[in-house]
């Protein structure tokens, strides 16, 4: 069992997907919209559909997670059409992955919800995360903003994980000693090993990666899971 004092919460793919990784959410539903397009060439759509929203600020703070879906497919489509797949151009299908997608997060959380709440009944939670500026209003659209005491969002700070410092704004927040922190999030690099740099303890939700992330010496997981639900068997 792990005692735990103040929690830190990782969103994308953690609590909106229960451990997938967005590419593989978002590949899933090219898939099914039967868009023709390769694993290896959506994977440069999905690189440069990150890339370039984490440089420019083209998601406003009022945004819901459905704009951003969109917002964020559209960018991948017109990747894919100035690379050659020109009958991306035509029809809705765009609109469709989007859709797909956050149908799946409706879904997920009606289960990781309760498990936020269940956590942040009786210790402080903050949520850190790379994110585009709207995370309240996305925290709001789906009923988990009253559960975060503080929320440490990438773009509105400008620090960006896996630098330790984003992790220790959320430390600071809490106000308690780094080992009374348990950090859960889906990203070894990214959360896990952060988070152990500050002396946090860190539960790495790992189950359907987008690729391998080798454990440091030194910066191991407290545990590893597969499911939040098991959250609630290994934090006291």
């Amino acid at each position: 069992m792990i005692s735990a004092k103040g929690i830190i919460f990782d969103y994308g793919g953690t609590i909106d997907t229960n451990g997938v990784h967005w590419a593989e959410v978002i590949w899933a539903e090219y898939q099914r919209a039967e868009t023709g397009i390769s694993r290896e060439l959506f994977r440069e759509a999905y690189v440069h559909g990150e890339r370039t929203l984490g440089k420019n600020r083209i998601i406003e703070p009022t945004h819901t997670f459905r704009d951003l879906l969109n917002i964020k497919i559209k960018i991948q489509f017109d990747y894919l059409v100035a690379q050659g797949a020109t009958h991306l151009a035509v029809g809705n299908k765009a609109t469709e992955i989007a859709e797909g997608c956050y149908s799946q997060v409706l879904e997920t959380l009606k289960t990781t919800c309760g498990i936020v709440e269940e956590l942040s009944k009786n210790r402080p939670t903050v949520l850190v995360t790379n994110f585009y500026g709207n995370m309240p209003v996305v925290l709001k659209e789906f009923s988990l903003d009253k559960y975060f005491d503080t929320i440490v969002e990438s773009s509105v700070v400008g620090i960006r994980k896996p630098d330790p410092r984003l992790f220790a704004l959320g430390v600071e927040a809490l106000g308690l000693p780094a080992e009374d922190i348990v950090v859960i999030g889906d990203s070894y690099r990214k959360d896990i090993a952060p988070a152990r740099s500050l002396g946090c303890k860190a539960v790495w939700l790992k189950k359907v990666v987008w690729e391998e992330e080798p454990i440091e010496v030194g910066k191991e997981p407290t545990a590893i899971i597969d499911n939040l639900q098991l959250l609630s068997e290994i934090i006291g």
